[in-house]
């Protein structure tokens, strides 16, 4: 934690780097990425400060929408898109997810019900998941895919899309390279940046 702590003092001593953002903030992108530790949206796009809006969940979730039981994510979506008018919204999953292996392993998670439950709102892993690839690549790259769709059912993404106005990203990070990879629709595969 020291660390940590030493870095935030020093952090403070640069008020000029950041005068401009207590203006207000216009990001282009919603970055909708896991809430593990080794995905760091900022460090893997390079974006400073005021460039990404993030959602970051165990697992990538985008739970269903439910307008009469809003959640967090359900409003992070909404204000990204409504409010800050962001162009772009990336979904990005990553290898050796622990959510998505989890699923993958049929681990039991009854000591963790909160995650339990949590993990009922993700895909179903593809039959060919294979339970032994640590990377869980095809399984999350599938979850990815099925948390696109599930934003596709939010209102305020419905009517943007139709207008031309938002376009939708699928993403998967390998945390054992560094290498990026996006859905393409054309090929149905997960190519390099």
């Amino acid at each position: 934690m020291q660390p940590l702590i030493d870095n935030a003092r020093m952090f403070g001593r640069r008020p000029e780097e950041f005068a401009r953002l207590a203006e207000g903030q216009s990001p282009d992108v919603l970055f909708i990425t896991c809430s593990d530790s080794r995905v760091v949206p900022a460090l893997i796009t390079g974006a400073r400060p005021g460039q990404l809006f993030e959602l970051r969940t165990a697992g990538n979730i985008v739970p269903p929408y439910a307008a009469q039981r809003p959640t967090a994510e359900a409003a992070t979506v909404e204000y990204a898109v409504e409010v800050l008018g962001v162009s772009d919204i990336v979904v990005c999953g990553h290898s050796h997810c622990g959510a998505i292996g989890a699923l993958v392993r049929g681990e039991d998670l009854d000591a963790v019900p909160a995650v339990r439950d949590w993990l009922a709102h993700a895909a179903d892993e593809p039959a060919s998941a294979d339970a032994e690839d640590p990377a869980c690549a095809d399984a999350v790259q599938h979850h990815v895919l099925a948390q696109l769709l599930r934003l596709r059912s939010y209102p305020c993404v419905e009517r943007r899309l139709a207008s031309g106005e938002l376009r939708l990203h699928g993403w998967y990070y390998e945390v054992h390279t560094g290498a990026v990879r996006e859905h393409r629709a054309e090929t149905d595969a997960f190519e390099a940046l």
